[in-house]
């Protein structure tokens, strides 16, 4: 199955469950990362934008934002919600160079087969001294290990996760993702702790795990969540970088 089809068919049943507990915990996790941005009103892009949940909390926090995605069927409900989204290839951004404050990427580079490509492209429609937000899955994880156990999920009517390209990597194949010209900063784990997300629900357990996930999602034991936000800054141009014109 080609990526668009199989993201249009998920499309049906994504916000599915994603109203409260593990999956909005997680979206506020990735969220928070681009809310000085945002409270600064900045123009914020996100790669792979889904349905516009993350789109939702950053608009509210006070950025003006843009989506792109590949699927149709995704982006009517992102439109649906009163966004300004294109669609497109991540590898291939219809946008114009050094136009966003901040541009950022959940749960969709490690479906795209040229990552490296993509993060490219990203910090090219970054203006110099903005922020990149990028989150990778993370192949020394516990949901890497229970993903292995239990193999593909359904995620619509014949269709399961094995239908599209994944990719898990550390931390070191991360960070050589990364163009030249992007200074990573930082990073932050989500899910670090989480052994399966039904956990999130258990009366008591549920609020004790999120607020030890919080502890761990900046600590040295980020580098081991399931999902890594890698979280950089675009160099300022070089006055070297251009080519002297020739008289």
């Amino acid at each position: 199955m080609d990526p668009r089809s199989y993201y249009d068919a998920f499309s049906a049943g994504y916000e599915r469950r994603r109203a409260g507990g593990y999956h909005a915990f997680v979206d506020d996790l990735e969220a928070e990362l681009l809310e000085p941005v945002a409270r600064e009103r900045g123009r914020i892009l996100e790669v792979g934008c889904g349905t516009g949940l993350i789109l939702d909390r950053l608009r509210a926090a006070g950025a003006r934002v843009v989506g792109a995605d590949l699927s149709s069927g995704m982006l009517a409900a992102a439109r649906a919600r009163g966004f300004p989204v294109a669609q497109a290839d991540a590898p291939a951004l219809p946008l114009r160079d050094a136009s966003f404050d901040a541009v950022c990427s959940f749960k969709v580079l490690a479906h795209v087969p040229d990552a490296r490509g993509a993060l490219a492209e990203m910090a090219r429609v970054l203006r110099p001294g903005g922020l990149l937000v990028a989150e990778l899955y993370n192949r020394t994880s516990l949901r890497a290990l229970a993903r292995a156990l239990r193999g593909p999920e359904r995620v619509a009517d014949g269709v399961t996760e094995a239908a599209v390209f994944s990719r898990y990597d550390d931390l070191p194949s991360m960070r050589a993702l990364l163009p030249d010209t992007v200074a990573l900063e930082r990073i932050r784990g989500v899910r670090v702790l989480t052994p399966a997300a039904i956990f999130h629900r258990v009366p008591l357990v549920g609020p004790l795990l999120r607020a030890l996930e919080r502890a761990a999602a900046d600590s040295w034991l980020a580098r081991f969540g399931g999902f890594v936000c890698l979280v950089g800054r675009k160099r300022a141009a070089s006055p070297f970088d251009t080519p002297a014109a020739v008289g």
